[in-house]
């Protein structure tokens, strides 16, 4: 039971801005000596007791450490041999900061991103580019089963006892996870939502005015443009770097010269970069927009999927004002389709509640019900390490697969969770004519002209692999990459 009085209005965390574990920076080390061609490809590494003995560690630091470059597609195990370095080397990470144009601009991407999504869609097609996972990776069964075993038994009633802030016993599930993360978060103060896309939509319609600016990453989530474009708002692009997320030096000018009314960021495996923002960094983000008094819609869908020892923090944890407003939902790690998310607004719950009951009132009933059954009775955890381990592997068979098919100088990033690989392309492939080329041969891409307000990134790619690894998806990926070096 979450009692209102704890966590009343709290978001507390403090977690240590720590150095690399020993295995972390085993791990990093010997993939430097990979990607500088001390370590070739079929070379043996040293055994985990050779290792362990020359570095003085313990056996199960070098496991670690071996499991982590194995994960990342640079190793592989050869039973009762050892350890070689991958045949096909993966490609190169992209190390450019983006360098977007900081003017505000009105955005207008609504039919370019439809076009896109359409053509997701379809059946026939492989979902390289789509946005979802598949469903095949969830509990959907057991899903099913406890919303009729919960809808059989719900009081008439309570179709109208939580309108506008959602079921009490989601709230305090939702909650209960917020605290074994280590944030306090009270049950009161969230709101249940129909998927992320509205408590972000809320968040939106709070904190802005039609014709205000809000600072976005470059590249961006196209849906979070097509938002801005609903509420006729203006975006600003902000520098953003593949593995660490937004510039704080350049947001901070941003800040200070242009004064845009929020941020919409994702520090948590940025879609599409896929880029975690380090712990120290998003608390120096918080920091920075406490100066400004501007709030952060915080898009934390991703969060629940990394592939490390712990869940990265989200920048809510570092909320000492209420101008974080933490969004996230349940249908990217468990229950797609059932449309049940949160918001976490902070500072802005009176207004974003009223926002919620005056325009679609409430979620699902019978939807918020189940999920707080099936949250109440375990297993969701256990579910969670199956996803991941699952995601960990066909992110690195798309790895491998983009090693063996893609031109040679075509870069990839590599995430430490969600399910999405920005590619890099050579200079003479549009991605645009990629994808156009691609869907001709029921292969769906996402090019990176989408995730901008001005079209940029011609080059850029961004990838599932969020689908389990089949003969289809290697195929889709050879002609992907034939058709990227043709």
């Amino acid at each position: 039971m979450i009692g209102t009085a704890d966590l009343r209005h709290a978001v507390r965390l403090r977690p240590s801005t720590r150095p690399p574990t020993r295995y972390e920076a085993l791990a990093d080390e010997i993939a430097a000596s990979i990607r500088a061609g001390t370590l070739r490809p079929g070379d043996r590494l040293p055994s985990v007791r050779q290792t362990a003995a020359s570095r003085d560690v313990n056996p199960s630091t070098v496991f670690q450490a071996y499991y982590r470059l194995e994960a990342r597609g640079l190793i592989r195990a050869q039973a009762r041999s050892g350890y070689y370095v991958a045949a096909a080397a993966p490609p190169a990470e992209p190390e450019r900061t983006s360098e977007p144009d900081t003017d505000s601009i009105a955005v207008d991407v609504g039919e370019r991103v439809f076009a896109i999504l359409k053509a997701t869609m379809r059946r026939d097609v492989v979902p390289l580019g789509s946005a979802f996972p598949s469903p095949l990776l969830f509990p959907l069964q057991r899903l099913a089963k406890t919303m009729a075993a919960t809808v059989q038994k719900l009081d008439p009633r309570a179709s109208v006892d939580h309108l506008h802030q959602g079921n009490l016993a989601l709230r305090r599930q939702i909650a209960l996870r917020y605290l074994v993360d280590g944030l306090h978060v009270d049950a009161d103060d969230l709101v249940v939502t129909n998927g992320a896309m509205e408590a972000l939509h809320l968040g939106l319609a709070a904190v802005t005015r039609p014709g205000d600016a809000v600072a976005v990453e470059s590249p961006t989530f196209y849906a979070a443009l097509q938002a801005l474009e609903q509420r006729g708002l203006r975006a600003i692009e902000v520098a953003t770097h593949p593995r660490e997320g937004v510039e704080l030096g350049a947001l901070a000018e941003v800040l200070e010269r242009q004064r845009p009314a929020a941020c919409w960021l994702m520090t948590n495996f940025q879609n599409p970069l896929g880029s975690l923002m380090p712990e120290a960094k998003k608390r120096e983000l918080v920091a920075l927009l406490a100066r400004h008094d501007t709030p952060l819609i915080e898009d934390d869908v991703y969060g629940e999927l990394y592939f490390g020892a712990r869940r990265p923090p989200p920048s809510k944890a570092y909320d000492e004002h209420g101008l974080v407003l933490h969004c996230s939902s349940f249908s990217k790690c468990l229950a797609p389709g059932y449309r049940i998310g949160w918001i976490a607004p902070g500072r802005y719950l009176q207004t974003v509640a009223r926002l919620k009951l005056s325009t679609t009132l409430t979620a699902s009933t019978p939807a918020e019900t189940a999920l707080a059954a099936y949250l109440e009775h375990g297993g969701y955890d256990r579910h969670l390490r199956k996803l991941r381990q699952t995601l960990a592997a066909q992110q690195e068979a798309m790895l491998a697969a983009i090693a063996r098919h893609f031109p040679p100088a075509t870069r990839a990033t590599r995430p430490y969770g969600g399910y999405f690989l920005w590619l890099e392309l050579p200079p003479g492939v549009d991605a645009m004519e990629l994808h156009r080329r691609a869907l001709a041969q029921s292969i769906s891409v996402a090019p990176g002209p989408v995730f901008s307000s001005r079209a940029r990134f011609e080059h850029g790619l961004r990838l599932n692999y969020g689908h389990p690894w089949d003969e289809r998806i290697e195929a889709a990926m050879a002609t992907l990459g034939h058709l990227a070096g043709t």
